[in-house]
């Protein structure tokens, strides 16, 4: 296996991009949002819903998708998971919710990229 540095893509939270210096950290080979799911089409073939995950680990054969919403809103990823396991039955996929993300954080000693996301007190500044 090669190292386990990547070109740092462009990351939507920065939840992604600490939670990708851990995989890195304990040499976790990766791929963001490499694959998009089709949930759901309309009647004419178009795509009504998709799903893109956030990290794939191939030596795990598993997607990994985390939020960060408050957890009321975590319901349509919820959803969405469900769905692609449903219609995927073959793709591992594991939904790490804000606890999880802050905890592995806070376990791998980015204390501040934790406190980021500790809950809406945090956001207030």
């Amino acid at each position: 296996m090669g190292d386990a540095h990547h070109l740092e893509p462009d990351f939507a939270h920065p939840t992604e991009e600490a939670f990708a210096q851990i995989l890195d950290y304990y040499g976790i080979e990766w791929e963001y949002e490499p694959r998009t799911f089709v949930l759901e089409r309309y009647e004419n073939g178009q795509i009504a819903e998709a799903f893109c995950p956030d990290f794939y680990l191939p030596e795990q054969d598993l997607y990994v998708e985390l939020t960060t919403v408050r957890p009321s809103l975590v319901t349509v990823k919820n959803r969405k998971v469900r769905r692609l396991r449903k219609l995927y039955p073959e793709v591992n996929i594991k939904l790490f919710k804000r606890r999880d993300v802050r905890d592995l954080m806070i376990k791998y000693g980015l204390d501040d990229q934790a406190e980021k996301i500790l809950g809406t007190e945090a956001q207030e500044e």
